[in-house]
């Protein structure tokens, strides 16, 4: 984004450099654009790596648990996966009244 687009004209960049020299003097503007430099190429360096961290989470995921694809879906009809609902159901509740006794 250009200072230009959010309305700063090239006289309002001039003013505010003329700010900028008088507060801290010629000596200074060096170690000035040094540490600004430095915080810039830091901060990029911690927006790759937050990115490269958010790419290998996303990798393991997708390693632990791939998509099913659809005809393995469709493969399975409602009866068995109602069947298969009531086991782990009554296998729940079994242990639940194991549990309690």
């Amino acid at each position: 984004m250009s200072l230009l687009a959010i309305g700063l004209g090239y006289q309002e960049l001039l003013i505010i450099l003329a700010i900028v020299f008088l507060l801290f003097g010629a000596s200074r503007l060096p170690q000035l654009a040094k540490a600004l430099g430095q915080s810039k190429r830091a901060f990029r360096e911690g927006q790759e790596e937050a990115e490269e961290e958010q790419r290998e989470a996303a990798r393991k995921r997708s390693e632990i648990a791939p998509p099913s694809s659809p005809s393995q879906l469709s493969a399975v009809n409602d009866e068995e996966l109602f069947e298969e609902a009531r086991r782990r159901a009554a296998a729940v509740r079994a242990a639940e009244n194991d549990s309690k006794s």
